[in-house]
């Protein structure tokens, strides 16, 4: 089968199927369709018969397709059956766009269960592997970008994670699902692009890799969570653990395989429990990890919605079961006074400090991606940012240099013509664009910060200029600048 695999890969490429090619395929409007679930527009525009069109048909929109030239390998690799000059696709495929080189380079296929549309009347298999989507780019995006030794993919699915990771960012990988079908696909995902370096392994949580050490940990987690015994569990999304458990477990207990130095990379669901600020509750498990910790909440449901996602995304919806299992989440929620339910990610760093720094903030608003080229630089700025507070005891912060951090840019804003401005703004163009309200004091030292000399004879520069007090500038200097060093609009130069 292997052999068979690569072979089709090698067409597949060759044939020009790739995101960028079926996008170019489809255009604008067959592809908008496409993404509402209708196919019509998209059968209109592969109608040609070229073997891009073909591969199109049968594995995005999932209908028979004159047998092509290949279909003798499409069935031995068991990804299509034929009959009556027709074949049918088993599997469905898909080109994998690569998140690193930011021009859309090809990475791969990936080999999942064929897609149920809702209103089609199939049903989700509880074993159901899915294909590559919205939380698997994410998660791509967050992912470390430099090259590391090794990586661990933990709960692989269908291999997305480990495809990017070996496209020139890890060495080695290992890649974990307690779902053997799962692993059956990741290996055919990896074989049919190519990939080499992966091994797998079978096993809840962190077993089947106890004892050993990464560079690297990416999960995807099975974080969805359900009432238990209420309706089939469908493993690609539900731990069967309690509640959230599962991610604090994973948060817990992965910095112990982590190399010096190493980092963890996963997204989360976390419940929003009645008088416990989320921020405390997914704060005690960052600290709980021992490591650098960077949690953000990107998104909020409250438990009706949460609800409804999860029964569209099984296809239960419109089924004489909904109504019970609709009720049986509420009811569920309403036990454990949940509130609501909260996604983002978790960002680790073992470093092997007494005192590991942890951040708890949202962020709702689009950020530059990917996220993971720089998320270690925001771990970096918020142990900066304690190293500035606490070393103003002895006047030794004065000491230090800083620079102003590169796409940080300077707002006025006021009544037209007037002298002094209402407002000072510094805003981020890049990264998490953040945007910080700020005095004359900090809006000077942007202008002037850039490394060379120490904060101190800078300060006492900017007091002269605007008639200040010396020691106030560097009082109100002390209170404001690790904030902004934390938020990312100054560094802390390494001292000499």
């Amino acid at each position: 089968m292997s052999d068979h695999l690569r072979r089709l890969g090698a067409a597949f490429e060759g044939a020009g199927y790739t995101v960028g090619g079926v996008r170019a395929l489809l255009g604008p409007v067959a592809g908008g369709a496409l993404a509402r679930d209708e196919i019509v527009p998209a059968l209109r525009a592969t109608a040609g018969g070229s073997l891009l069109e073909a591969l199109t048909r049968l594995f995005w929109l999932q209908v028979p397709v004159a047998a092509p030239a290949l279909a003798g390998d499409l069935v031995a690799a068991g990804l299509a059956e034929e009959s009556g000059g027709e074949v049918r696709a088993l599997l469905r495929v898909e080109p994998l766009e690569s998140v690193v080189s930011g021009a859309g380079g090809h990475a791969g296929y990936v080999v999942s269960d064929l897609r149920v549309r809702p209103g089609s009347g199939g049903t989700v298999r509880p074993d159901h592997v899915v294909g590559a989507g919205g939380a698997s780019a994410s998660l791509a995006r967050l992912a470390v970008h430099s090259p590391v030794d090794n990586a661990l993919d933990l709960g692989t699915g269908c291999g997305v994670q480990a495809l990017h990771l070996a496209a020139g960012r890890a060495r080695r990988i290992t890649a974990t699902d307690v779902n053997p079908r799962a692993l059956e696909l990741a290996a055919m995902s990896v074989a049919l692009s190519g990939a080499e370096g992966v091994e797998f392994a079978e096993g809840p949580l962190l077993e089947p890799v106890a004892g050993r050490r990464f560079d690297l940990i990416v999960s995807n987690p099975p974080f969805v969570i359900a009432p238990p015994g209420a309706g089939p569990r469908y493993v690609y999304r539900e731990s069967g653990l309690p509640g959230d458990d599962f991610c604090r477990r994973l948060v817990a207990e992965a910095p112990a395989l982590l190399n010096e130095g190493g980092h963890c990379r996963l997204l989360a669901n976390w419940l929003q429990v009645r008088g416990v600020p989320w921020e405390e509750r997914v704060g005690a498990w960052a600290e709980e990890s021992g490591c650098d910790a960077w949690v953000v909440r990107r998104d909020v449901q409250d438990p009706a919605e949460y609800a409804e996602l999860w029964l569209r995304d099984s296809c239960e919806a419109g089924t004489p079961e909904y109504r019970v299992r609709y009720e049986a989440w509420l009811d569920y929620f309403e036990r454990h006074e949940v509130t609501g339910v909260g996604f983002g990610w978790i960002a680790l760093r073992r470093t092997g400090s007494e005192r590991p720094v942890t951040r708890v903030e949202e962020l709702r608003h689009a950020v530059e991606e990917p996220v993971g080229a720089y998320a270690g630089a925001v771990l970096d700025g918020l142990a900066a940012a304690r190293e500035f507070s606490t070393g103003c005891g002895q006047g030794g912060v004065f000491e230090r240099r800083l620079r102003t951090a590169d796409g940080v840019v300077q707002e006025q804003i006021g009544p037209p013509g007037a002298e002094d401005p209402e407002r000072i703004l510094l805003r981020q163009n890049g990264r998490l664009r953040r945007v910080a309200g700020v005095g004359t004091v900090e809006a000077a030292l942007a202008g002037v910060c850039d490394g060379t000399l120490p904060l101190g004879p800078l300060l006492d520069a900017i007091a002269q200029l605007t008639g200040l007090d010396a020691d106030q500038v560097r009082a109100h200097a002390r209170a404001v600048l690790p904030e902004l060093v934390a938020d990312g609009f100054f560094e802390l130069v390494p001292e000499d």
